[in-house]
């Protein structure tokens, strides 16, 4: 389905984003936009492919206009939506941020997906999106409404959402911020002893949105089948690997905003 079509990825010069167009590549697009904020991201992600069908474009989903110039001048058939503010500190923090992009930046998305007749548009949302308890998932819930109420609002775009939780050693996760912990000051700090999380693999993950994608219809929310986990296991099993006898496993108390 992705044979000579232009796909966005917006939030695309991440880990997601670039396991994405790896896997977009096999597929032969005619086109494939990086749309985001990370200049270094972008120029390294640039010299990693080194390939002429991938467009990098400077931008934030924040800005009307500069979504709208950019599906106005690209002729979009697909959009995979990844651009979020998704630390929930960071959110908690910051809420007006955390709406602006994870809110407002995706009603830009959805209004130029609709204006200019995108096929298909895939949200990828979290699990911190069902029974919220902090702003992060709060944001990522109503953008789930968000984009499953724009299939009301056409009948040309198909609107899907898929549900993910964590991916292991993706950037700024858990796993390699346990690592740099062992490597640097011989110890790990986990907030609580109970937290739980689900976790897949990169690969995986991206293996589900294609699935979403080619099987939605529109109006889904796809929900991915994952494992989960005590964060205290991983801990110990990255201690068990990176460090030694002397390295020690640290509870802090559970941060503001997070669920067990």
């Amino acid at each position: 389905m992705f044979k000579n079509k232009t796909i966005l990825i917006d939030g695309g010069s991440g880990s997601w984003g670039n396991e994405l167009t790896k896997q977009l590549l096999e597929k032969s697009p005619k086109k494939i936009i990086i749309f985001s904020r990370g200049e270094l991201a972008q120029v390294n992600m640039q010299r990693k492919f080194n390939n002429n069908i991938i467009e990098y474009i400077i931008g934030d989903i924040r800005d009307a206009d500069a979504v709208d110039r950019l599906f106005h001048n690209s002729q979009i058939d697909y959009v995979f939506h990844l651009a979020a503010l998704k630390h929930v500190p960071v959110c908690e923090n910051q809420p007006q941020e955390a709406i602006k992009t994870n809110i407002n930046g995706t009603i830009n998305l959805i209004n130029s997906a609709i204006k200019y007749n995108v096929k298909k548009f895939l949200d990828i949302s979290s699990d911190k999106a069902v029974s919220a308890t902090n702003l992060y998932g709060m944001t990522k819930s109503v953008g789930e409404k968000l984009t499953i109420q724009a299939n009301n609002l056409t009948n040309n775009t198909e609107f899907v959402c898929i549900r993910g939780g964590n991916v292991l050693g993706s950037n700024g996760s858990v796993v390699p911020y346990f690592i740099d912990q062992i490597k640097t000051k011989n110890k790990v700090t986990i907030t609580s002893n109970e937290m739980t999380r689900f976790f897949l693999t990169l690969s995986e993950a991206i293996g589900l949105l294609f699935q979403a994608i080619e099987n939605s219809v529109g109006g889904e929310t796809f929900v991915m089948n994952m494992p989960s986990f005590y964060i205290k296991d991983l801990a110990q099993a990255l201690v068990d690997y990176y460090g030694d006898d002397t390295t020690i496993i640290e509870e802090i108390g559970v941060r503001e905003g997070e669920k067990i």
